[in-house]
């Protein structure tokens, strides 16, 4: 069933799948598309990279897409530990075997945060970044709620659980699931069979401890905040904050939460073409 579900969201979608060794981790890739190169690195998400599927076809247009599953996620081989250093290792990997010049790095949520520190150490390697929806831009919290659900979904990954964390991700999930009925049911339904893999649940824990602590250091890559108005998981106003304060234009999502690249993709692409035309 997970593999029937994974075919499912792979679809249609104008990339093709690689495995590559990368700093001694297999690491799956989705690469596609021509144009100026973008990477487009997932969130804290049990699938990985597959979760950009809605916006995949429409960025492989006037982009060569390079679509990771990080390490430990999705299907990805874990690394002893998922910290800050084996990500810049990995990324620095990764980068020099997919990319012939420094990409343009979109990186959503607790990954988000670890590529915020990757490009205050290695600007050189990216041509620009994009922090989409990340906590680690300021002083973040998780909301009790969120904490709740997510320490339930860890222990009991079943369809109803599922579908509390999909509700406090999307601003209307009965308007997602009515776009796409069977891909919003193989997105669950793998989600759910990568979450009760032992490697993929430590490194959740992993990613969690690591994306939620504040990034604290200079970042001189040109960057862009992405967020989605509604977003629940990292409210809006930690966006608005980090952006006054470090001068970072900011890109927001009307009547979208945690994820708008699946909710609403054509409005996600467009926000993000106008974001990667802004003069460096």
């Amino acid at each position: 069933m997970e593999e029937k579900a994974r075919t499912r969201l792979m679809s249609g979608l104008a990339v093709e799948e690689r495995r590559l060794e990368v700093d001694g981790i297999g690491t799956t890739v989705l690469e596609g598309g021509d144009g100026p190169p973008l990477l487009l690195l997932h969130g804290g998400v049990e699938c990985g990279g597959i979760y950009w599927a809605p916006a995949i076809s429409r960025l492989a247009q006037h982009h060569r897409l390079v679509v990771p599953d990080v390490p430990g996620l999705g299907e990805s081989q874990p690394a002893g530990r998922l910290d800050q250093e084996t990500f810049a290792g990995w990324m620095t990997a990764l980068l020099r075997l997919t990319c012939a010049e420094p990409p343009t790095l979109v990186a959503h949520s607790l990954l988000g945060t670890l590529a915020a520190r990757f490009a205050a150490g290695h600007g050189a390697q990216l041509r620009r970044l994009v922090i989409y929806a990340a906590p680690g831009v300021g002083p973040y919290r998780m909301p009790i709620g969120l904490r709740a659900m997510a320490i339930r979904f860890a222990l009991r990954p079943s369809e109803a659980n599922m579908e509390r964390f999909e509700r406090w991700a999307f601003a209307d999930l009965d308007r997602v699931r009515r776009q796409d009925p069977d891909w919003l049911d193989a997105f669950t339904t793998y989600t759910r069979r990568r979450a009760v893999v032992p490697h993929v649940k430590r490194t959740m824990r992993q990613l969690v401890a690591a994306g939620t602590k504040q990034v604290r250091e200079r970042i001189d890559v040109p960057t862009t905040l992405l967020w989605g108005a509604k977003d629940r998981f990292v409210p809006l106003g930690l966006a608005q904050d980090a952006s006054a304060r470090l001068g970072w234009p900011l890109q927001v999502i009307d009547d979208t939460g945690h994820v708008p690249h699946i909710e609403r993709p054509e409005a996600f692409v467009s926000m993000l073409e106008e974001a990667t035309r802004t003069p460096s």
